[in-house]
């Protein structure tokens, strides 16, 4: 019987509602059926929660630093106990964001150990993050840092669309700095190994431009010429990556939705995220590419204005476990195919 996929579930900023969307998740016989969830969270902030929001839900309990069982049937809370006392729901805080950044090195750990086959992560406040000590705009430059890893990138999945993300937190007019041909052609080729790994056998990868109309042979703007379209014929020259555009914001992510292409590459943040969230709001996933393990992520904040209330809804976190559970099953696919 093949074994299930180990999903270390952070619980992100234990002042949101990830606590809450976590417990909510892992309660899921739709979640459970395909992997096996480690909650790494704190303990007792978990149970208060779960007496409201999944009180049929049984959970046993790893502390930090032991080992996990080799067989476990129902989710376990791999237990970092960094929360002393009751949390103030809603809260920007140091601590909390502490506690949520230690979530996400434990979690790491378990993952280049080989104890957990992915990550899924709940949200992080980033100003709380920040004030705790992680100097970093956001999950995916953290995990990078613990990995060591120097190319990667955020992707935005859903159900009909796949898009990653050239620049992520940045004010618009920095990231128009980084539309480069280099950073393009490194992001292009980074999107074809990861969709490879997916099980997507000859990716299909379309270009967005920067400029309105795919700035009309120069008539709004240099950056296609000057960057976007070099790097394009750059990688279908020397790395026979199937590869189009630059092609017109306002049309590209309907084309890719309706099938025409796999993945679409967005020049900044707004312009990939908005398509991404208008068809498929609360059910998208966020996706680390680049990463020795499978990381996803729910696409929405910590909703600090609901936290605590029991009325989050955690279908973005079920999904991104089951994206999780899903990217992994493929890679084992792809690496037994390369092996055979």
């Amino acid at each position: 019987m093949k074994k299930r996929p180990r999903i270390a579930v952070t619980i992100g900023d234990p002042a949101g509602i990830g606590p809450e969307v976590v417990l909510k998740a892992v309660a899921e016989e739709e979640v459970r059926v395909c992997c096996l969830p480690i909650i790494v969270g704190d303990a007792a902030h978990l149970d208060r929660h779960a007496r409201k929001v999944a009180p049929n839900l049984r959970l046993d309990a790893v502390q930090f630093g032991d080992e996990l069982p080799d067989e476990f049937d129902r989710p376990i809370i791999y237990n970092c106990h960094n929360l002393p006392r009751p949390v103030d729901m809603g809260k920007e805080s140091a601590e909390y964001g502490c506690a949520a950044g230690q979530y996400v090195e434990a979690a790491v750990e378990l993952a280049s150990l080989g104890k957990v086959d992915a990550i899924a992560t709940g949200p992080i406040n980033k100003r709380s993050l920040q004030l705790g000590g992680y100097s970093y705009p956001g999950h995916s430059e953290l995990l990078a840092y613990l990995t060591k890893t120097s190319d990667y990138a955020m992707a935005i999945v859903s159900a009909s669309l796949k898009v990653v993300l050239l620049t992520t937190h940045l004010p618009l007019a920095k990231a128009l700095t980084y539309v480069k041909k280099e950073r393009i052609e490194r992001t292009l080729r980074l999107i074809d190994r990861e969709m490879r790994l997916w099980g997507i056998k000859q990716p299909r990868i379309a270009v967005a431009s920067v400029n309105p109309h795919g700035a009309e042979g120069g008539l709004f703007g240099i950056e296609e010429a000057a960057e976007l379209i070099p790097a394009i014929e750059a990688c279908r020259r020397k790395s026979n990556i199937d590869v189009r555009g630059p092609f017109s914001a306002d049309t590209v992510f309907l084309r890719a939705a309706r099938g025409e292409f796999d993945v679409v590459l967005s020049c900044y943040h707004d312009q990939g995220v908005i398509p991404v969230k208008c068809l498929s709001f609360g059910e998208a996933v966020n996706v680390t590419l680049g990463l020795p393990f499978v990381r996803t992520s729910v696409n929405h904040g910590t909703a600090f204005d609901i936290a605590g209330k029991g009325i989050a809804d955690s279908r973005s976190m079920i999904e991104a476990i089951k994206l999780a559970a899903y990217l992994v099953e493929k890679r084992r696919e792809v690496e037994h195919e390369l092996v055979f």
